[in-house]
């Protein structure tokens, strides 16, 4: 699924200004569990313990596909 919007990319200038050149959407907790196969609960229970990196704006979950996907990488198969 190709998202109207490219992957994130940082970049440092020579004074270690950091700038942000290309942009990658947040998803929500009930978009990102959709993403993994799991429920909206359970994803925004692994990200209260850290297990999962996530952010809050307001009061909601945020998380970006690339965090997901370092997670589901992560994952050992049991």
């Amino acid at each position: 699924m190709a998202g109207p919007f490219p992957p994130v990319s940082l970049k440092a200038d020579s004074n270690g200004k950091i700038s942000v050149t290309e942009f990658e959407p947040l998803l929500n907790s009930e978009q990102a569990a959709e993403l993994l196969q799991i429920h909206h609960k359970t994803l925004q229970k692994l990200a209260r313990r850290g297990e999962i990196r996530a952010m809050h704006v307001g009061k909601l979950w945020r998380f970006r596909t690339s965090d997901l996907n370092d997670w589901l990488c992560n994952q050992r198969v049991s």
